[in-house]
């Protein structure tokens, strides 16, 4: 039996993008940098934690998936093959909220409406 341990999400920016994912999901928070990581990454030639080229969200310990959000060079040219499903319990409010933290509105459905991320990578989000 396998579970899912981390969720990777290629992008251009990882520490913007973990930000906005981490103010999309309840509980999540973007990991923290920690003196040991900081020096790892200033042995790497990276000098803070925006240049940071795989950025960590988690919850509380033990809720798993985490999210790790890659940078890659290429940008996103289709659509996803994968993506995440959202529930909220009243979608107007939460569409306007996530509107407000970047997303975009590509389309609405009678019984959910699909979004995208600031780098474009689509989900969806229903009524609980």
């Amino acid at each position: 039996m396998a579970w899912i341990k981390d969720v990777v999400v290629d992008c251009r920016h990882p520490a913007s993008a973990a930000r906005f994912w981490a103010a999309v999901l309840d509980g999540y928070d973007v990991a923290p940098y920690d003196e040991a990581e900081l020096e790892r990454l200033r042995s790497e030639g990276i000098f803070s934690p925006e240049d940071d080229p795989a950025v960590k969200v988690e919850a509380a310990p033990g809720v798993w998936p985490r999210f790790f959000f890659v940078l890659v060079p290429e940008p996103k040219t289709a659509k996803n093959r994968f993506h995440l499903d959202l529930v909220s319990e009243d979608l107007d409010t939460e569409v306007e909220r996530l509107t407000g933290l970047g997303a975009r509105v590509l389309d609405t459905y009678d019984d959910h409406v699909v979004l995208a991320d600031p780098e474009g990578n689509e989900f969806c989000l229903f009524p609980s």
